[in-house]
């Protein structure tokens, strides 16, 4: 009874998000290319997260972890987040 219960609730959970939140979702471990874009429409730094790029409700910025270095990296200002394949 309880299985079916939670699929229920699942399904509704599921059924009841946007394209854009089951797109999120799916994004967990996906790898991510992120670009700082200067003023003048130049790239000036690059880097290939590990997983998921997240972003704080109280900040202007995103956060990942580095596939090159394995640290965390926080950018803010013009950034292009693209998913790799």
């Amino acid at each position: 009874m309880k299985k079916v219960i939670m699929v229920a609730i699942t399904l509704l959970a599921l059924n009841s998000c946007t394209d854009a939140g089951r797109a999120k979702i799916g994004a967990l471990g996906d790898k991510f290319q992120i670009s700082i874009v200067n003023c003048d429409g130049s790239i000036t730094h690059t880097w290939t997260s590990t997983g998921k790029v997240a972003n704080n409700s109280q900040s202007d910025g995103y956060f990942f972890n580095d596939e090159k270095t394995g640290t965390l990296i926080e950018v803010s200002g013009n950034v292009i987040i693209e998913k790799l394949k």
